[in-house]
C-alpha cells in the first residue's frame, strides 16, 4: 500500500538552493565534505576506535562460565554497571521501538561496507514513511501468507502461533504467542529483521495482536461489517495511534519534550525536499544508530511460572557468539520458538508496578557483547561499532562539528573529544561518534543533544507531515480514541494492554 505525497515548506515556488532533489536515499547536507578522506591511515584509525577493547568499549564481564549467573547480576548488581551505567529517563523497551521504528522506514537489501558515496544509488526496499508496511507487508490481496484465512481470522487479522509449552512455564499459565514460522523455523513476516533477536521478534508479535484486537474493537464497537471496510479502519486506528507513540512517547523522551513541540509549532528548518520524503543519511548512518549505545548486554525476558522468585526468572544476554545454533540457545537472537522464548513486557515499559530496567545511557560506550556479533562468516567485521564508523566512509558522512556549525548549533568543545586526539579524529569527528559524545555530554547520556536530537525528530515528525494518509497530516490536532490510562493519550503500555500480550503477575 504505497501512498507518496507531494509536500513542500516555504512556498510554491521555493528557490532551488533551498532544496537537494533526492531518491528514496539523500542528504540534509549536501555541501558539506566527507570528514576525511579515504586512506588506509583512516581506515585504520577507525577500526581502532570502534576495536573490541578500544575506548567504545564498555569493557562488561562476559565470563559466563565462571559465573552462571552473569546474566542476572549484569543487571542487579550495580558493581557491574560502573563502566557501562544505565539511563534512568529511558526503560529498557525504548531500544526495541527504536529498531522496530527503524524497519518500518529503511531496508537495504543490498546494502555493503564497499564505497558507495552516492546515496541517490541505494535503493530502499522499505517505504520512507511510518506506515507499518514491516508488518501489513503489500496487504491481504498481495501478501496471503501473512494473514489468518482460518474462519474468525476472514483474512484480515494476522496469523500468530501459540508457543507450545508455554503456559506451563508463564505466570497464572497466560498464553504466549510467536510468529507464525515455517518448517524450517524461519518467520513469515514483511521484514526479516524483526526476528533478530527475541525482543522486537516478540514486539513484532504484540503489534500484529494489537492490529487482530482493533479488527475486533471495530466490528464489536464501531459496527462495521464488511472484511475490506473493517480492515481499512482497524489499519488506520493501528497506524495512527502507533504514530501518536513515536512523536509523543518515543520522541518525546528520546530528544525532549521541548524540541519536539518547537517542530510542531514552527515548523523543521533542515529536512526538506521537493517532491517526497527520502531517508538522510547523516540520520540512518550516524544519528539514528545512537541506539546501538543503548542496548544492555543482558534482559530479563521473562518472569517464569513464580515472578517473585528470582530463580525463576529468565535472564540471558543479548547475544552470546561463543553459542552453538542451538534450538533454544542461552542468548535472546532471534529465529527460534521454546517454551521460555518470550517476553514479559513489565520489564521493558513502565507499568507502574517497578518491574521495569532502564536502557543505557547514550554515550560513546557500547555493550561488550556488541563487538562479537554472531552469525558473521570467519574474517568478516563481528564489532558494530567498527561497522558504523566504517560506513561513514562508505557515504563520504561530513563531520560531527561541520554539522553542528552548519545547523549553527554549539559545537563541542575540544577538551570534550581529547581522547581521539591519538586518532586525529578529535578536530573531525565521525558524525556517529560525534553525537554520542554530544549526548553524554550536554544531556548526561539521558536523551540526544542539540545536533542528534534535531535531526533524529525532523526527520521522523517529517515522515509523518510527508504522508498523505498520517493523522499529522490529515487531522493533525486527532487524539487517540482508544482505552488508554491516560485520557486523551496512548503510550507502549496502553497498547501491549489492548493487544492482550501483558500477563498479569
Amino acid at each position: 500500500m504505497t501512498r507518496h505525497g507531494h509536500f513542500t515548506l516555504g512556498g510554491e515556488n521555493p528557490p532551488k538552493s533551498t532544496y537537494y532533489e533526492q531518491g528514496k536515499f539523500g542528504r540534509l547536507f549536501p555541501m558539506l565534505p566527507p570528514f576525511a578522506t579515504d586512506t588506509p591511515t583512516v581506515r585504520n584509525a577507525l577500526m581502532e576506535l570502534g576495536k573490541k577493547g578500544g575506548i567504545m568499549d564498555a569493557a562488561d564481564e562476559m565470563d559466563i562460565v565462571a559465573n552462571p549467573n552473569l546474566a542476572r547480576d549484569l543487571i542487579t548488581d550495580p558493581a557491574l554497571n560502573v563502566t557501562n551505567p544505565n539511563n534512568p529517563a529511558l526503560s529498557a523497551g525504548m531500544t526495541f521501538l527504536g529498531q522496530f521504528l527503524d524497519h518500518d522506514i529503511t531496508f537495504d537489501p543490498t546494502s555493503s561496507l564497499e564505497r558507495q558515496a552516492d546515496p541517490e544509488a541505494i535503493q530502499n526496499f522499505r517505504n520512507p514513511l511510518l506506515e507499518l508496511d514491516s508488518m501489513y507487508g503489500s496487504g491481504p490481496g498481495a501478501s496471503p501468507h501473512l494473514y489468518d484465512q482460518s474462519v474468525g481470522g476472514e483474512g484480515i487479522k494476522f496469523l500468530v502461533r501459540g508457543i507450545p509449552g508455554a503456559a506451563a512455564v508463564s505466570a497464572g499459565g497466560f498464553a504466549r504467542f510467536d510468529l507464525p514460522r515455517n518448517n524450517q523455523s524461519t518467520a513469515l513476516l514483511g521484514d526479516p529483521r524483526n526476528d533478530e533477536n527475541l525482543i522486537v521478534s516478540q514486539l513484532h508479535v504484540s503489534m500484529l495482536r494489537f492490529h487482530n484486537a482493533v479488527v475486533d474493537h471495530v466490528k464489536g464497537d464501531l459496527g462495521l461489517t464488511h472484511p475490506g471496510e473493517v480492515f481499512t479502519e482497524a489499519q488506520r486506528l493501528v497506524r495512527w495511534h502507533y504514530q501518536w507513540i513515536i512523536v509523543h512517547e518515543f520522541l518525546e523522551k528520546t530528544v525532549g519534550k521541548p524540541v519536539v513541540d518547537d517542530i510542531l509549532a514552527d515548523g523543521r528548518k533542515f529536512y526538506k525536499w521537493r517532491n517526497q520524503p527520502f531517508i538522510p543519511v547523516e540520520f540512518s548512518v550516524a544519528a539514528y544508530r545512537f541506539g546501538h549505545s543503548q542496548v544492555r548486554p543482558s534482559y530479563r525476558s521473562n518472569f517464569g511460572p513464580t515472578p517473585a522468585d528470582i530463580n525463576s526468572q529468565v535472564f540471558k544476554l543479548i547475544f552470546n557468539d561463543s553459542l552453538p545454533d542451538d534450538p533454544d540457545p542461552n542468548d535472546l537472537r532471534g529465529g527460534k520458538r521454546a517454551p521460555t522464548r518470550f517476553i514479559d513486557w513489565q520489564t521493558f515499559f513502565d507499568f507502574g508496578d517497578g518491574n521495569v530496567r532502564p536502557n543505557k545511557k547514550i554515550d560513546t560506550r557500547l555493550s561488550t557483547v556488541l563487538f562479537d556479533l554472531p552469525g558473521f562468516a570467519p574474517g568478516d567485521v563481528q564489532s558494530l561499532a567498527q561497522r558504523n564508523l566504517r560506513r561513514h566512509l562508505t557515504f563520504g558522512l561530513p563531520s560531527g562539528q561541520s554539522v553542528a556549525k552548519a545547523m549553527k548549533l554549539p559545537v563541542l568543545d575540544a577538551i570534550h573529544l581529547d581522547d581521539l586526539k591519538p586518532l586525529n579524529l578529535h578536530n573531525r569527528t565521525p558524525l556517529w561518534f560525534y553525537l554520542l559524545r554530544e549526548a553524554d555530554v550536554e544531556e548526561d547520556g539521558k536523551q540526544l543533544g542539540s545536533v542528534g536530537g534535531r535531526i533524529v525528530a525532523e526527520v521522523f515528525i517529517g515522515l509523518l507531515q510527508g504522508d498523505a494518509l498520517s493523522y499529522l497530516k490529515q487531522d493533525p490536532g486527532w487524539t487517540p480514541t482508544l482505552p488508554s490510562a491516560t485520557a486523551g493519550t496512548f503510550e507502549m503500555t496502553d497498547l501491549l494492554r489492548f493487544a492482550g500480550v501483558v500477563a498479569p503477575l
